[in-house]
């Protein structure tokens, strides 16, 4: 009996210990991936600090500077760090529902991470309308791969919670950061995997609230939709960033899986030359905007909100195509950012319809439509944004538009971009050559 007795104390000893070694990977690899996307976020500012100073010295200079740059990551990501193209997202996805260990190697790796940090730079040096918390949720992939290699059988789980840590450290969102793994990464909820993304999702958060303190990633502001009249925007919000936002994700995808005939082929065979043309595209649409749709769209958007600078009426159009293009040519950047930019331009642009009521509710408004509009994820999408503006008070709303942008997103674009991009990853023969 004592026997008995002693063994079975051994065995749950061990069952104990082997459940808080998982645990200790999640904080070690969530402390980690919080470290790494606060460098990321601190390099990210300071390139585009200085492709600022250097286009406001002369503003032609992005004809150059952005095209080559376009060129030399395409070359660069095909040449070196292939699979670490677009945002990352989708190589996420696709490396979770993949079983060989050398395949999703292939996705999610510490040599992919190094290769996207680096490009997602240079893509921001030369003025890309791109994003760094779409390359922030594959490098906190890869990193919880790496951390977790031993232990094949939980790999899907810890490319989830690095994913999920990405999102919240990137944002200072934690609550954006769970929703986003359970909502579009898995579309699942399990109780075990939820427990162990909160966990990396924790100490994620708390790497980067001790590195750079609590923040509103947008700004804050507190003004909320006063009458009766000014809630019409909420439906129509929902409509316009919604049909926007299919259409964005209905080119990308279409670009991905390749445009048939001539023009298909050509651009297939010519990957180096077409990023070289959409970098073009991208510096005229700069310059027309005054170099106001360069770089992720923060500060325009910031601005709107907390100093009521108002968004020009171009801004919207302008940093849709720039982004449009930044996504297509193949450069690793990531779209969460510039398109909840090109969401606040449709909120002030749609503001100007409602001339008696608060201009940053509606501008809040657009974000969070456009942005549900290209992810499809409306429960992720007003998350987000209740969470970087501190606005709290828009919650049922932001929720409303959500839900409609998501519906009229559906008509345009059946399927998820993510999702859809993510199933180019899963073809061994195509994998390299997709978005």
């Amino acid at each position: 009996m004592p026997k008995f007795v002693s063994s079975r104390r051994l065995r749950s000893a061990r069952v104990i210990t082997t459940r808080w070694r998982r645990r200790a990977v999640f904080v070690v690899g969530g402390v980690t991936v919080g470290a790494v996307a606060v460098a990321l976020a601190l390099a990210a500012d300071w390139v585009q600090a200085e492709f600022h100073l250097l286009v406001a010295k002369w503003r032609y200079t992005s004809l150059l500077v952005t095209p080559l740059g376009f060129a030399l990551s395409v070359y660069l990501t095909n040449r070196y760090f292939h699979n670490s193209q677009g945002s990352g997202i989708p190589q996420a996805i696709a490396a979770r529902e993949l079983s060989d260990q050398d395949a999703r190697s292939r996705l999610v790796s510490i040599r992919i991470a190094v290769g996207k940090v680096l490009l997602t730079l240079l893509g921001l040096l030369c003025g890309a309308s791109a994003g760094r918390e779409g390359p922030t949720v594959q490098v906190g992939a890869s990193i919880m791969f790496a951390i977790g290699r031993m232990s094949p059988r939980r790999q899907p789980g810890l490319i989830l919670a690095g994913a999920a840590a990405g999102v919240a450290a990137a944002f200072n969102t934690p609550l954006a950061g769970i929703v986003f793994g359970i909502e579009e990464m898995s579309r699942t909820f399990e109780t075990r995997t939820s427990g162990l993304i909160i966990t990396a999702v924790i100490a994620a958060g708390l790497t980067s609230l001790a590195l750079v303190g609590n923040y509103a990633y947008f700004g804050s502001t507190p003004q909320m939709l006063r009458n009766g009249v000014d809630w019409l925007a909420a439906p129509l919000c929902g409509v316009v960033g919604g049909l926007a936002g299919g259409v964005f994700s209905r080119i990308v995808i279409l670009m991905a899986r390749g445009v048939p005939g001539i023009a298909g082929s050509t651009i297939k065979r010519n990957p180096v030359a077409f990023a070289f043309a959409c970098g073009l595209a991208v510096a005229i649409c700069g310059i027309i905007s005054g170099n106001t749709v360069y770089g992720t769209g923060y500060e325009q958007v910031k601005a709107a909100l907390e100093g009521g600078v108002p968004l020009a009426t171009a801004f919207a159009p302008l940093k849709f195509i720039a982004t449009t293009f930044s996504t297509i040519s193949g450069i690793p950047g990531g779209i969460f950012a510039p398109s909840l930019a090109v969401g606040a331009g449709l909120g002030a642009n749609i503001a100007q319809l409602f001339p008696a009521g608060p201009v940053e509710p509606i501008i809040l408004l657009g974000m969070v439509s456009y942005f549900a509009g290209v992810v499809q994820a409306p429960i992720t999408a007003f998350v987000i944004v209740t969470e970087m503006t501190d606005n709290h008070a828009m919650v049922i709303p932001l929720m409303a538009a959500a839900l409609i942008a998501y519906a009229v997103s559906r008509l345009v674009c059946p399927e998820g971009i993510y999702h859809a991009l993510a199933k180019n990853f899963l073809r061994p023969k195509d994998g390299r050559e997709q978005l």
